[in-house]
């Protein structure tokens, strides 16, 4: 019969405070991030500084720089009270255990929202080389490209109307797939 008691290392580890990612619900992230250093627990929501204008005015408002997560440094003790906090919807989990980061990558994180104003997390999962985009936003408004290279928010489309290829720094509602 194969032994499953834990080794020492393996129960150190498990009692070492380490930083773990956590789900939250849709823009409660500096909500619970509050919630959980009420709790003396150590929370990382990185912001960023961003203007948004409505209306009737303009103003700088701070945002989470990933929507839905932040980081936790947490024991396996303080990992429950963490999952308990309001707002908190589970850990993000990788091979069955709460996916954690190197706390060099976090002062990475932290160094990068202090020193640039201009940082934001882009995902573009649904657009890959060879896609056919439209333009949605501008000049060129209606105008069909097809993707050549992606880096960043920069999006490389060549435009058989232009017969040239084009740079665009993409917004979210600047392009669409066709």
């Amino acid at each position: 019969m194969t032994n499953f008691t834990p080794t020492q290392t393996e129960v150190t580890d498990l009692n070492k405070p380490k930083w773990i990612v956590v789900y939250t619900k849709s823009r409660w992230e500096k909500k619970v991030d509050k919630l959980l250093k009420t709790q003396n627990i150590n929370s990382f929501c990185p912001t960023i500084k961003t203007k948004h204008r409505w209306v009737d005015r303009t103003k700088i408002v701070e945002l989470p720089l990933f929507s839905s997560y932040l980081f936790v440094r947490a024991d396996l003790k303080d990992q429950l009270k963490v999952r308990q906090t309001m707002g908190v919807v589970n850990f993000v989990n990788h091979c069955g255990k709460p996916a954690s980061v190197n706390n060099s990558e976090i002062e990475r994180i932290k160094k990068l929202i202090e020193n640039y104003d201009n940082v934001e997390a882009v995902s573009l999962p649904r657009i890959k080389v060879g896609d056919t985009m439209k333009i949605e936003d501008g000049v060129l408004l209606d105008w069909q490209g097809e993707v050549l290279k992606i880096k960043g928010k920069s999006v490389v489309m060549f435009m058989k109307q232009l017969n040239c290829a084009l740079v665009v720094n993409t917004e979210k509602t600047a392009v669409s797939l066709v």
